[in-house]
C-alpha cells in the first residue's frame, strides 16, 4: 500500500459499508455508484466486502482517478472510472446501458488529497497558489474570482456560500489591495480576511479566514449549483430496496441534501384525501431520522471527521 494511501482514512468508513450492506448482500450481481472516489478508500472496502458488485468511480479531479485507479487495480474488471461530475450520473448510466443501481455513496467536499496538495490552494495555512480547482482542467481559478469579481459579487458569494457575517468588509479589503497590485497567493487573501475581522470575532471559531476560503472554493467549483441537480437526479437511478448514502461537511451542502431527502420520502396524497392512494405513497424511506455524526472512535482516529453529517435513504417503492 502507498504512503498516501496509508495517510488517507475515508471519513465513516465502516458506517457507510454497512448502511449499503443491506442493498447489496442479497443480490447475485449489483452495480454501485461511487460519485466521488477519491483515494479509492470507500471503493476498495465495497469491493472487498461485496464480490458481486460492479463499481463505477466518479470524479472530477484527475489526480484522484490516476490514485485510485493504482489503488483499486486488483479489481480492475470490476470497476469503471470516469473523468466527471456527479450531475452526470444519469448520462453515465445510460451509456453504459445500465437502468439503475443498487447503491450511490456521496463523499462531498473537498478531498485529503487535495487539501494535502499546497499547490491546489485549498488551504489557508500556508502560502500557495489561488487555484482551488477541483477540476484542473477548468479555466475559472480563485486568482479569478479574487482578482476579477465586483466588490458586490465577492460580498454575495462569501455571505452566502461562506455564511461571514463581515463579508462586505472583506470584499472592499479584498478590492482595495487589489488595486495596488495582483492578489497571488492564499496567504495574501488569509491576511486581508484576518485584518477585516474584528479582534473579538477571530478568537472564536477557528482560523477566520475558513468562511471565505470556503465561499471561494465553493464558487470556483459550482459546487452547490452542481449538487442542487445531483441528488434528486442520482435519487431517480436507485432500483428498489437500493440505497444511497450522503456525506456532508458544512451546512449548505447538507441542507441540500435534506431538503431532497424530505421531498421523495413524503406522501404526495392530496390535503384531506381520507385514504393515501397508492400512487401517492414516498417512494423512498429514510434510513434514520435526521442525520448522523462520527462517534468518539473515529473522531479519535480521523480528525477530519468533525464537521461530516450522514444522511441515508431507500427506494421502498417504484
Amino acid at each position: 500500500m502507498k504512503k498516501d494511501q496509508v495517510q488517507h482514512l475515508p471519513v465513516m468508513l465502516d458506517r457507510c459499508v454497512a448502511l449499503l450492506t443491506p442493498a447489496l448482500e442479497n443480490r447475485d450481481e449489483a452495480v454501485v455508484v461511487d460519485a466521488t472516489i477519491g483515494l479509492g478508500g470507500h471503493a476498495e472496502a465495497l469491493l472487498e466486502r461485496f464480490p458481486n458488485i460492479r463499481l463505477i468511480g466518479i470524479d472530477r479531479d484527475q489526480s484522484a482517478l490516476e490514485r485510485s485507479k493504482e489503488r483499486l487495480s486488483q479489481f480492475s474488471s470490476r470497476v469503471n472510472f470516469f473523468h466527471a461530475v456527479y450531475d452526470q450520473i444519469p448520462t453515465l448510466l445510460s451509456e453504459m446501458g445500465i437502468q439503475g443501481v443498487a447503491g450511490i455513496l456521496f463523499d462531498l467536499g473537498v478531498s485529503s488529497l487535495q487539501l494535502d496538495d499546497l499547490e491546489r490552494g485549498f488551504s489557508y495555512s500556508k502560502a500557495a497558489p489561488l487555484d482551488m480547482r477541483m477540476d484542473k482542467s477548468k479555466s475559472v481559478t480563485a486568482s479569478s474570482v479574487i482578482n476579477e469579481y465586483s466588490q458586490e459579487e465577492l460580498t454575495r458569494i462569501i455571505k452566502v456560500y461562506g455564511e461571514e457575517r463581515f463579508a462586505n468588509r472583506i470584499a472592499k479589503n479584498i478590492v482595495k489591495a487589489r488595486g495596488t497590485r495582483k492578489l497571488e497567493n492564499t496567504a495574501q487573501i488569509a491576511e486581508i480576511v484576518k485584518d477585516s475581522i474584528p479582534a473579538p470575532a477571530r478568537r472564536m471559531g477557528g482560523n477566520p479566514a475558513k468562511r471565505t476560503f470556503q465561499a471561494i472554493r465553493i464558487e470556483v467549483n459550482q459546487e452547490l449549483e452542481i449538487l442542487k441537480r445531483a441528488i434528486p437526479q442520482a435519487i431517480n437511478c436507485i432500483e428498489l430496496h437500493g440505497r444511497m448514502v450522503v456525506m456532508s461537511f458544512q451546512s449548505l451542502e447538507d441542507r441540500i441534501v435534506k431538503q431532497a431527502f424530505a421531498e421523495v420520502t413524503k406522501s404526495q396524497s392530496p390535503v384531506g384525501l381520507p385514504i393515501e392512494l397508492k400512487e401517492h405513497k414516498a417512494k423512498f424511506k429514510l434510513v434514520f431520522n435526521g442525520s448522523e455524526t462520527p462517534d468518539e472512535f473515529e473522531l479519535s482516529r480521523n480528525p477530519r471527521s468533525q464537521s461530516v453529517r450522514l444522511r441515508a435513504i431507500e427506494r421502498i417503492a417504484i
